[in-house]
């Protein structure tokens, strides 16, 4: 089969950690031709999708893991799959390659889809389930989120809804001498949204990574903070350690794997914390190697498996 993977340049992979150069080795090993693309290597011409793509060979060596061969024009419809795989901030050139992506809609397996990453801010679609997360607050408006910070007991995570990796979340407490100016800050002084959530003190627990596939999990990883630090994730300083799925988890995945499906969302990761969903991570879900070397599991395998039986009309 024959795969694209867009994503960033090669030179930003890290061979140990990123789920995006793993699943490139896995179905690399199957014999599967695999391509790397930028977001601007693609474009559209008379209503045809095109792609300046190079072949891919993973060599597992830090400095250069990823090696590409000659630059080549292909039309995306005749490709099996695009991995979207894009880091975030999902900005003005995440948006337009979304929309390029759709002229290819029902021809090529598109993972994730893009009306469905144009729908799911990693922030604000963990709203649409307000009975698995904590109570929230989306508001530009001080004085609203001073008045929720109070009536949720007086403390709060406060983050940017564009943020990512950990970008901007501070914590919020009513009476600190610093509470005017972390809201003035996050909300660019009423100018931009911020999201408010009720503190969930379990947060210094860690916080758990669950990798969905097609709506069931896949398996999940606990991210511990380093000591002082609000945040677990993995490039801050956050440990990783072995972990299972409890009730909660399970509960909070029956809540959301009908609309991941139905939106084409196939491979995402929910972030937990003291059993309630955080964020919903759908543009490039991490945390797979990691998962891998706890539980002896090959993941990548299972999710090429999926998208060669899906390919093969048997998912």
């Amino acid at each position: 089969m024959r795969f694209i993977f867009v994503m960033d340049p090669v030179e930003r992979v890290i061979v140990d950690e990123d789920t995006t150069y793993a699943l490139m080795r896995e179905a690399e090993a199957r014999g599967h031709r695999v391509e790397h693309a930028l977001h601007t290597d693609l474009f559209v011409e008379a209503g045809v999708l095109h792609a300046y793509v190079r072949k891919a060979h993973c060599t597992d060596r830090r400095e250069r893991p990823i090696e590409l061969g000659e630059r080549e024009r292909v039309e995306v419809e005749a490709v099996d799959a695009v991995f979207v795989r894009k880091d975030p901030p999902f900005d003005d050139g995440y948006l337009w390659l979304t929309l390029l992506l759709e002229h290819v809609r029902g021809k090529t397996l598109l993972l994730n889809d893009p009306q469905g990453l144009r729908n799911a801010n990693e922030k604000l679609y963990a709203m649409r389930f307000p009975e698995v997360t904590p109570r929230t607050l989306v508001s530009a408006d001080k004085a609203e989120i001073l008045r929720f910070l109070r009536e949720v007991g007086g403390k709060a995570v406060i983050k940017p809804i564009d943020g990512h990796g950990g970008e901007g979340v501070m914590k919020l407490e009513e009476g600190h001498m610093n509470q005017n100016a972390i809201v003035e800050a996050l909300t660019r002084h009423g100018t931009r949204h911020a999201m408010v959530q009720a503190f969930i003190p379990e947060v210094s627990l860690g916080d758990k990574r669950i990798l969905l596939l097609d709506g069931e999990p896949l398996g999940a990883i606990l991210r511990v903070p380093q000591k002082g630090d609000l945040r677990s994730n993995i490039h801050v300083g956050g440990r990783v350690e072995k972990t299972t799925l409890d009730e909660h988890d399970r509960r909070i995945v029956a809540a959301v794997a009908d609309t991941l499906r139905r939106e084409g969302l196939i491979f995402v990761g929910l972030d937990v914390i003291g059993g309630k969903l955080t964020e919903v991570n759908v543009t490039s879900p991490t945390g797979i190697q990691q998962m891998t070397r706890l539980d002896g599991v090959n993941y990548p395998g299972r999710v090429i498996d999926w998208v060669e039986a899906k390919l093969a009309g048997r998912a």
